[in-house]
């Protein structure tokens, strides 16, 4: 592993950290966990987007791994996820399902929009179709 990947994995890690809890600064008044909803549908979304985009486009390895496991990886968090779900369980027995849904199905429908959303935008520049 170079020293250029490392660099890269913590200043990524460190700017998605750092949104990471901006976000859930700007969300904490609402008393319910809309920011770690935020996070990690907003980082599938990036994360959808830039494999796609990767898919097609040459990039060093620095770049892919400072945006991918670092940017993306320093912003969604699954460890909040449990926590918050636990917390939600704690006070009523169905919240915990609704956020769990939001969470995962959100996600999973973020990254495959990010993913076709550049698929798409790539394919209208006359790049290659994925």
């Amino acid at each position: 592993m170079s020293l250029k990947i490392i660099a890269a994995v913590t200043a990524g890690g460190a700017l998605g950290t750092l949104l990471r809890y901006i976000i859930n600064l700007a969300a904490l008044p609402s008393g319910y966990p809309y920011g770690t909803i935020i996070e990690n549908t907003g980082g599938s979304f990036i994360l959808g987007g830039v494999t796609a985009w990767f898919l097609t486009k040459k990039a060093p390895e620095w770049v892919k791994v400072g945006i991918g496991t670092g940017f993306c990886g320093g912003l969604t968090t699954m460890s909040t996820l449990a926590s918050d779900t636990v917390m939600l369980a704690a006070r009523d027995a169905s919240a915990p399902v609704i956020y769990l849904g939001m969470s995962i199905f959100g996600g999973l429908a973020a990254a495959l929009i990010g993913f076709y959303s550049v698929s798409f935008l790539l394919r209208e520049k006359g790049g290659p179709s994925l």
